[in-house]
């Protein structure tokens, strides 16, 4: 089993893509950020400096995930897409958490912002470069699934948010003389990067504890399963994403009298037409014969 080569390609380059992104609003940040002293570019500085580790995480992850099955794991290697989200909404909590102690000093301790038709052109540019690597990777998710490549799109989008949260921020400073407004901008910024992270947390926590695959996809499955008139029902769906790959098995009912045969031959069917909706899955598909087949299976075979 393995990805196809466009979708892998298509993975890695977005992860590319994403990293070279953040390198540039490092650069572009950190120098609006010595010019104006704004607590919000500040803020949005770290962020894309924790953005840059969390890209790095992710190419390695994307790279790692897509490597085939081996000796010592037999289902592959997906769930490093999801240690890879875990990792990065850790880093993205932790910098909201830092850059809300640091907007709280700047309440207490009000400081004026320099230069801020600086920061302002900056901010802008930053939301183009982020709404940019966004498009780009909300396709390249919905060609393939990547948790990895959600994770990172959602800081990004978080970032897309404190973006223009940090651009009004620093206008009302700059132009209006509202100090506090920079430093409630940060302050908003903090609070949805740790919203971010929570949905970051979520999203690769039901990964990694094999959570059901969405109900849609669920009934996809059963429709194209059962597509010919041959298996007579399924039972026992059990399904679960790893990555870019997806694990289903299921038990089909087939008329007790065909030969074992006949019996391989559907199953092979059904799985191509799975294959086709599904190109990263590995299936398992049980025949049981219809009125003759006794209850088996163990622990993981009880009704849900």
């Amino acid at each position: 089993m393995s990805l196809s080569t466009a979708n892998a390609k298509a993975t890695r380059n977005v992860a590319l893509l994403s990293v070279a992104t953040a390198t540039i609003l490092i650069g572009v940040k950190a120098v609006a950020w010595k010019a104006s002293g704004s607590v919000a570019i500040l803020a949005s500085l770290s962020d894309s400096c924790l953005d840059l580790v969390a890209s790095l995480v992710t190419l390695f992850a994307v790279r790692y995930a897509q490597a085939p099955p081996d000796a010592e794991h037999r289902f592959g290697h997906g769930k490093a897409e999801a240690f890879s989200s875990l990792m990065q909404g850790g880093l993205v909590f932790a910098s909201g958490a830092l850059i809300g102690r640091e907007a709280f000093h700047a309440f207490l301790n009000p400081r004026p912002v320099e230069h801020g038709v600086i920061g302002i052109v900056v901010m802008l540019i930053s939301i183009a470069l982020t709404l940019a690597l966004i498009t780009a990777q909300s396709r390249v998710l919905k060609a393939t699934g990547s948790i990895a490549i959600s994770g990172d799109r959602a800081h990004y989008a978080a970032d897309l948010g404190s973006n223009a949260v940090a651009l009004v921020g620093v206008a009302a400073a700059s132009w209006l003389g509202l100090s506090w407004v920079d430093a409630a901008a940060g302050l908003i910024v903090a609070l949805w990067l740790i919203w971010g992270a929570i949905g970051v947390f979520r999203e690769a926590s039901g990964q990694l504890m094999d959570h059901e695959l969405p109900e849609e996809d669920r009934a996809r499955i059963l429709e194209l399963a059962t597509a010919d008139p041959r298996i007579l029902g399924v039972h026992q769906l059990r399904t679960r994403a790893s990555g870019p790959y997806v694990h289903m098995q299921m038990h089909a009912d087939l008329a007790a009298d065909i030969s074992l045969a006949e019996a391989h031959t559907i199953m092979v069917e059904a799985e191509s037409r799975l294959l086709a909706a599904f190109p990263a899955a590995d299936i398992l598909i049980h025949p049981d014969p219809r009125g003759r087949a006794e209850p088996h299976g163990g622990l993981f075979s009880a009704p849900v």
